[in-house]
């Protein structure tokens, strides 16, 4: 494995943004990986499992089964701890003997938790994005196939993100290719020439509204925020705008001039359907360069978006 001689900063921001590309932190849950769950804890025989994610400031469950909390802060995840050995799995025997852990809230709080085995969750690229692990309220120890079947398991986790990523990225090019394509064709659109601006329009904390209002309501909250994005935009210049396939997440395609101005109707129409509605949504964009392909405009759109996330945390921080 190569040896990064960037600075631990910039490293974790690298971690970060290759996380949000995965859309998967407060997607809605999924039947697959609460069945993961379930295995990891009955073959390693405890009462906890949980394939956590690693967030700026907090660990969030895609899956959990022993555990009522959908999330915990970062500081006080012992997964945090399993993240920075990406190529091994932690176990802990005992937490309440480890000075690193005998103080967080999972162990001195109702859960009295003991135990911990975590397995990485690492990309192609070698980054951590979380773990599957297990818990218990007993100290023990893991034998030799518990522990191969953890990393069994993280590695088939770890291909059903790879999978979503894959999917989510190809249904919003879908999506936008086919605006480009609708643009290209369109008479009354601006010539090609004149640039354009792809924007992401993402819908934060998705799983904890739909909780909060019931997946329904949030759907018609969804639906009538698409009809709010679409006003901002001119198709007659060849804007268009689409919802991402399942997603609290909308792309748009901006041509010709004034962009930035149609940017700002985004970015206002976003803000206020957030406050009126309850939800928090973050916009990133990128406008294109001589030459450059839709995909690497997207993908720049996309660390934008990226970049808005590290602001909120930095605010919610000095806050």
């Amino acid at each position: 494995m190569t040896v990064s001689t960037d600075s631990p900063a910039a490293q974790e921001t690298r971690r970060q943004h290759a996380l949000d590309r995965y859309h998967m932190v407060d997607s809605l849950p999924a039947t697959v990986y609460d069945d993961l769950v379930n295995v990891a804890a009955a073959l390693c025989g405890t009462p906890i499992a949980v394939v956590s994610l690693i967030d700026r400031d907090r660990q969030w469950f895609k899956a959990r089964v022993g555990l009522d909390d959908h999330q915990t802060t970062r500081d006080t995840a012992v997964c945090d701890h399993a993240i920075r050995q990406p190529d091994e799995l932690l176990e802990v025997q005992d937490l309440s003997e480890d000075a690193r852990f005998n103080e967080f809230p999972i162990v001195t709080g109702e859960v009295k938790a003991r135990f911990y085995a975590g397995m990485p969750l690492v990309t192609a690229n070698g980054e951590a994005l979380g773990t599957v692990c297990v818990v218990d309220t007993q100290p023990r120890r893991l034998n030799s196939q518990q522990k191969a079947s953890l990393r069994a398991l993280a590695r088939v986790t770890m291909a059903l993100l790879d999978a979503h990523r894959v999917q989510h990225e190809s249904q919003a090019m879908g999506a936008l290719q086919s605006e480009a394509t609708v643009a290209a064709t369109d008479p009354s659109a601006t010539p090609s020439d004149a640039g354009y601006t792809v924007a992401i329009i993402e819908v934060q904390g998705m799983a904890e509204a739909a909780r909060r209002l019931g997946e329904r309501t949030l759907e018609r909250q969804l639906q009538g925020l698409a009809a709010e994005l679409e006003a901002c935009v001119q198709p007659a210049l060849g804007d268009h705008i689409s919802r991402v396939t399942d997603s609290a997440e909308y792309v748009a395609l901006l041509h010709g001039e004034a962009q930035e101005a149609r940017m700002q109707a985004l970015r206002k129409a976003a803000l206020e359907a957030g406050s009126r509605d309850g939800l928090s949504l973050r916009v990133g964009a990128a406008s294109a360069r001589p030459g450059e392909a839709l995909h690497g405009v997207y993908l720049r759109a996309e660390e934008d978006l990226s970049r808005q996330k590290d602001a909120a945390a930095r605010d919610r921080v000095a806050a």
